[in-house]
Formats: structure tokens, C-alpha cells, sequence
């Protein structure tokens, strides 16, 4: 018997209306809407005033001080030291090479007609490549950790920790719902010790305790050491999210796959993961999104990350005290990144949904 063809009508355009009804709909919806407006007309004037029409673009810190505006001029000189922290000026050019490697990676994995087994290996050669540029260990000369920061440092630690919490993240959602008691009890009892224990004790641990558990005579890096301690620490909240999306797959899936002879391990690897990392997409994307700020707490291990580096740009004697420019090219850079991954997340989303 063959089933009619359904169709329905496209979906209508929304218009003017639409917009009206979602901002003056209803009394609240009108009351929330003026206080907006009434707020963006208190606060955009003084801002567009600072910024733009009293800032100083060009001079010095003394012309900056004699203004009333933004020192936009303090950013100019500043900004490779905003991005790069105190990498040796005169090799700026290998983070630059890093930055646009780990920019590359990402923007070339988002794209689904690369999503084979071979991507894989770019994402070991390119943060190892990245690692070795900034390092020096190839070209020469070398520059020791303690001089990176900046900009190539808060995409490593949050591509590198991330891209390797998350198979760790799905063994620990496995293991929580596995039926062998040892396992679960052990899954659980490492998830609730990582995620009750805040991100900056694990840092110090990083820094102090993991050097002596290490045998006599090693040394790991200490960016290396916060970067081994931050994935095992972000493993835990993905294990949580992947978990989640585990327990949305009806148990049907599972009965279905086990009636068509597929072990464990098949069923897992190509009915129900797929099905729930796809539910848990915008989750996924939300804690990446959490954990690339995360990255700033590498301050206290005295990492200059993106922001520590902008902090200390505004501290340097020849231009002392502007933060606010410092910080807001910071947050700008953040926001940036964050949402174009917001954004994308949306676009995969739909993507997804599509029959193929």
C-alpha cells in the first residue's frame, strides 16, 4: 500500500507584524520594550561620545590624559602586546602562524563535507605544529613557555583540552550507565570530585602537587601540566551533557540495534551516539563557549592568556591606567569568537535536522 505524498504549504515569511506582536503584544511585552529604549538612549549617547567623537586616535599617553574620550592611540601601540603578550616581538610572525593554524582548523572542520576519518589527523598536527612554532623547536631560535600568551595561548589551552575531553567524556557517560557496579561507582565518584572542585584549585594542583607525583628527574611544562588537569577537569561537565543525551535515546534504539545482532560497541558507535551528541549540540557548544573564557584563570599560574595580557598592557609605565580600552579590545576579540560559535551552532543544528 502506498502511502500519499503529503504536501504542505511553505512556511509564511514573517513580516512587520510579527515583530510588533513580539514587542508591544502585550503590556509587559510594551513595558519591557521602553525600558530597553528608554536604557539604550541613557547609555549609547555618553559611550558614542567616548568612543568616537571625544577619542584620541593618534599621539601619546600624555595627548590620551588631556582628552576626555577614548586613547585609542594606547591601543595601537599596545595591540601586539594584547595579542602575543611578551613573545619576543621581533618572532611575532610564528603565534601569528599559530592563530591562523588553530583559526583554519576550526573553521575547516565546521564545514560537513570534511567530516571524514582524515580530519582526525589535523587535529593532531596542527595543535603539535603550533606547539613546536611557538616553542621554536624546529626554527630557532627557542623561547621558553613563560613568554607565550596572548591570543595563541587561549586557542591552544581551549582547543587542545576541549578536542580531548570529549572521548574521554563519552567513556565517563558510558561508564556511568554501564551495569557493572565498579565502573559506575568509580564514573560517578571522578565526575562529582571534578565538577565539585573549582577549576582554580585544579590549576594549582597543575602547578604544585602534579610536579612531585612525577617520577625524579621529569619536568612537564607548566602549560602543559595546566593543559593535562584542565581536560581531565573539563571531561567531567561534557561527560554530564553527553549523559544527558544518552538518556533522551528511546529504549527502543537499543532493543532495535540489539535485534539486528549488533554487540555493545556497534550499537554505541553507529546508532546511539550519533543520535545524542546530535541532541546536545547547543549544550556542547554552550560549555566550549564557557571554557574558552575559562581559559583567563590561567592567570593565577601566571599564564598571560588573551586577558591577563591586555591587563598588564594597561600597567606598563608609559601607558598607565587605561583599562577600559584594554579590556574592551579584549572582550571584542571574545565576543567575536563566541558568536560566530553561537551562530554556527544554530546553522549545524539545522543542518542536521535535514533528511538525507
Amino acid at each position: 500500500m502506498t502511502v500519499p505524498a503529503v504536501n504542505l504549504p511553505p512556511p509564511k515569511p514573517q513580516d512587520w507584524r510579527h515583530w510588533r506582536q513580539g514587542l508591544f503584544g502585550t503590556p509587559l511585552n510594551t513595558f519591557i520594550t521602553l525600558a530597553t529604549l528608554a536604557f539604550l538612549a541613557w547609555v549609547v549617547p555618553p559611550f558614542v561620545r567616548w568612543a568616537i567623537l571625544d577619542a584620541t586616535w593618534i599621539g601619546t599617553a600624555d595627548d590620551c590624559k588631556a582628552a576626555t574620550g577614548a586613547c585609542w592611540a594606547f591601543v595601537t601601540a599596545k595591540f601586539n602586546f594584547i595579542l602575543y603578550s611578551f613573545y619576543p616581538p621581533a618572532l611575532h610572525w610564528r603565534p601569528m602562524i599559530a592563530v591562523v593554524l588553530l583559526l583554519g582548523l576550526l573553521v575547516f572542520t565546521a564545514q560537513p563535507r570534511f567530516w571524514r576519518k582524515e580530519t582526525l589527523l589535523l587535529w593532531i598536527a596542527v595543535p603539535v605544529i603550533s606547539w613546536l612554532l611557538l616553542a621554536g623547536t624546529v626554527i630557532g631560535p627557542t623561547v621558553p613557555s613563560n613568554q607565550w600568551g596572548g591570543l595563541p595561548i587561549t586557542l591552544l589551552v581551549a582547543i587542545v583540552c576541549f578536542s580531548l575531553a570529549i572521548p574521554l567524556a563519552m567513556l565517563l557517560a558510558l561508564a556511568r550507565q554501564s551495569s557493572m557496579g565498579g565502573i559506575r561507582t568509580m564514573s560517578v565518584v571522578y565526575i562529582e570530585v571534578m565538577r565539585g572542585t573549582p577549576m582554580v584549585a585544579i590549576l594549582y594542583i597543575a602547578m604544585l602537587i602534579l610536579p612531585m607525583m612525577l617520577p625524579g628527574g621529569q619536568l612537564i611544562d607548566k602549560i602543559g601540566r595546566a593543559m593535562i588537569l584542565i581536560t581531565l577537569f573539563w571531561s567531567a561537565y561534557v561527560a554530564e551533557v553527553i549523559r544527558a543525551g544518552l538518556q533522551a535515546i528511546p529504549a527502543g534504539q537499543y532493543e532495535a540495534a540489539r535485534a539486528l545482532g549488533l554487540g555493545y560497541w556497534r550499537i554505541m558507535r553507529l546508532v546511539i551516539l550519533p543520535q545524542a551528541l546530535r541532541l546536545v549540540i547547543p549544550a556542547m557548544v554552550n560549555l566550549a563557549i564557557g571554557f574558552l573564557l575559562a581559559t583567563s584563570l590561567l592567570a593565577v599560574i601566571g599564564v598571560f592568556d588573551l586577558l591577563n595580557a591586555a591587563k598588564t598592557a594597561a600597567v606598563d609605565p608609559n601607558w598607565l591606567g587605561f583599562y577600559d580600552e584594554s579590556y574592551l579590545v579584549a572582550a571584542t576579540i571574545y565576543f567575536v569568537i563566541c558568536i560566530i560559535g553561537s551562530r554556527y551552532s544554530l546553522w549545524l543544528e539545522r543542518y542536521l535536522r535535514q533528511p538525507r
